[in-house]
């Protein structure tokens, strides 16, 4: 089982940015697709983006591409998501995710199946 812990979260301005991190420990990091998800109160947990084993396919919400890139450091088994010009919308605690396959074949939460237990972030107007 992998062991995954966010951290980078924080309380941001409208338009400010923040990295995101996450730490895999356990399993062989290079082998497994990784994701960020997130959960605003009151709703459901949705996609935010993925990277396959490579690192070079990289899929996206629609609604955040442009604005959020992820990225992994494979000597550091980090997996990041730098996000820019950040909305208010964009609070929620967010999520890291192993896919226990080396591809992205599916962006729902049940498509992983290694959590950490989420970094808070807020922006605010």
């Amino acid at each position: 089982q992998m062991q995954l812990v966010e951290s980078g979260g924080g309380l941001v301005q409208a338009g400010g940015s923040l990295r995101l991190s996450c730490v895999a420990s356990g399993r062989t990091f290079s082998r497994f697709a990784m994701s960020w998800f997130r959960q605003a109160p009151g709703k459901e947990r949705e996609f935010v983006a993925a990277l396959d084993w490579s690192g070079i396919n990289k899929y996206y919400a629609d609604s955040l591409k442009g604005r959020f890139t992820i990225s992994r450091e494979y000597g550091k088994n980090t997996v990041s998501l730098q996000m820019n010009s950040l909305k208010p919308e964009d609070t929620a605690v967010y999520y890291c995710a192993l896919r226990p396959s080396p591809v992205v074949s599916g962006t729902t939460p049940a498509d992983f199946d290694s959590w950490g237990p989420g970094t808070q972030v807020t922006v605010s107007s």
